[in-house]
């Protein structure tokens, strides 16, 4: 699972038992290295399906790490781009590696669910955070999201499937989560990191009642699951309004 460039098994024990924050700082020169990073072929993908929906005039990326999704902002956006992270490790690579063509980019240190933003921003997306907070927390933070997008923005995210019960994968995340609640209940700080709390049915209900308007797209690339369904899908979350960004017109 992890290229001999990436953290050790020891430095991976320390990173668990530190806090979230505390943890990615650590992780942070090695990340890229680790299955941890959102794959190249999920963000050609979204980067692919929002083309075909802008273009945008601001982007932000939430919880941007390394900053690999900036470059798929930085291809559909024509003003500016942000990163968000609370993670000043994380940033720190950022800045050092992410020089995408196109518009340009800004690094922010901030909690997701405390926003530093006024309604600036076209298109808010995020690649693979949401398992760092817990179920009774969407609410607030969907509500951040909406706070800093303007009228007919976008909120836009990938999501897999959740693999069938009794499958390898089922176990295999299973157990992840499983070994993360013995450690939260036995160490403190906790390290919110939980694979399985985000069920869609969740998210669908609480991005509604923070008022967006959610639409899925099938990602193709990834093809169909046994029972024809998509194996994984591009949830885009509306503001309702009129937004005078260049090709953006919603309703």
């Amino acid at each position: 699972m992890f290229s001999p460039e990436g953290p050790t098994l020891r430095e991976l024990a320390v990173q668990a038992l530190s806090s979230v924050e505390r943890g990615y700082d650590l992780l942070a020169p090695k990340f890229d290295h680790t299955p941890f990073r959102t794959p190249d072929a999920v963000l050609a993908a979204v980067g692919s399906a929002l083309r075909s929906m802008g273009p945008f005039g601001t982007g932000l990326d939430l919880c941007c790490g390394t900053g690999a999704g900036v470059g798929v902002l930085a291809g559909v956006c024509r003003e500016r781009v942000t990163g968000v992270d609370f993670s000043a490790g994380m940033l720190d690579i950022a800045r050092e590696q992410v020089r995408p063509a196109g518009p340009p980019v800004s690094w922010v240190r901030a909690d997701a669910r405390a926003l530093p933003f006024a309604p600036a921003f076209d298109l808010v997306v995020s690649f693979g955070a949401f398992g760092h907070f817990l179920p009774r927390e969407l609410p607030a933070l969907f509500a951040q999201v909406r706070s800093v997008l303007r009228p007919g923005g976008c909120f836009a995210f990938p999501l897999v499937a959740p693999p069938r019960p009794g499958s390898l994968g089922y176990w295999m995340l299973l157990g992840f989560d499983t070994v993360m609640r013995v450690r939260n209940a036995l160490w403190r700080p906790p390290f919110v990191m939980y694979y399985r709390a985000f069920r869609f049915g969740d998210v669908q209900r609480e991005l509604a009642r923070a008022g967006f308007r959610v639409d899925l797209h099938a990602l193709p690339e990834f093809g169909p699951r046994g029972d024809g369904s998509p194996r994984v899908r591009l949830v885009v979350a509306r503001v309702p309004g009129w937004s005078a960004r260049p090709g953006r017109v919603n309703s």
